[in-house]
C-alpha cells in the first residue's frame, strides 16, 4: 500500500518539481558545456554558439502532442528569434534517427540534439523519470553570448514558450549591454 501511495504521489508531481530537485544551474552561472549530435549527425557544442544568444530548450519526447506543439511553435517563431540574434537548439533523450524524422515531418529549421547518454540533461538539472522512463523535463534556458545563463523557464507551456522567449530577449539583451 505504501509503495502504491509513493508511486501515485510521484505521478502527481509536475515534472518541473522533480527536475528542480536536481542541481539546476542558476541565472548568472556559466552554462554547462555540451557536445551532442543533431538530427543530421553533425556535432553541436556550446562553444560553437559563444558570442551569440542561445535558446536551449529541453523537451520530453519526439512525436508526443506537447512536444509537437512546441517544435512547431519554435519553428514558426524561428525567423523572429534569429532577427533578435538568437539561435535555437532543442534537446531530448531521443536518438539522432528519431530527431531526423521528427524534424523532417515538422520542418524544424534548427538543430535538434540527441542526448542519448542523458549527461547533458543531468548537467542542466532537467533529467527526470516517471515509472522508470527517463526524460528531459520541459525547460528552456536562454544563454547570453558569454555563455552565462540569462534566463530559465521551468514548467514550460509548449504552446506559449517561444513567444515568452521572444518577448524576453530584448529585455535581456538591453540588460546584458548595460552590464
Amino acid at each position: 500500500m505504501r509503495r502504491l501511495l509513493v508511486m501515485l504521489f510521484a505521478l502527481c508531481l509536475p515534472p518541473a518539481l522533480a527536475a528542480a530537485a536536481q542541481s539546476m544551474p542558476q541565472v548568472g552561472q556559466v552554462a554547462p558545456a555540451f557536445k551532442l549530435q543533431d538530427q543530421h549527425g553533425k556535432w553541436q557544442s556550446l562553444d560553437r554558439y559563444r558570442g551569440q544568444w542561445l535558446v536551449l530548450y529541453f523537451y520530453p519526447k519526439d512525436f508526443t502532442p506537447g512536444c509537437t506543439t512546441e517544435v512547431c511553435k519554435y519553428r514558426d517563431a524561428y525567423l523572429a528569434l534569429r532577427k533578435e540574434g538568437a539561435q535555437v537548439l532543442a534537446v531530448s533523450l531521443d536518438n539522432v534517427k528519431s530527431h531526423a524524422a521528427f524534424a523532417k515531418k515538422y520542418h524544424a529549421p534548427f538543430p535538434m540534439l540527441a542526448d542519448n547518454s542523458h549527461a547533458v540533461a543531468r548537467e542542466y538539472g532537467v533529467l527526470t523519470s516517471m515509472m522508470g522512463m527517463k526524460y528531459a523535463a520541459r525547460t528552456t534556458f536562454i544563454i547570453a553570448p558569454d555563455v552565462r545563463i540569462a534566463w530559465i523557464y521551468t514548467g514550460v507551456d509548449p504552446a506559449t514558450n517561444s513567444q515568452q522567449v521572444l518577448a524576453e530577449l530584448p529585455k535581456l539583451k538591453a540588460a546584458y549591454h548595460k552590464a
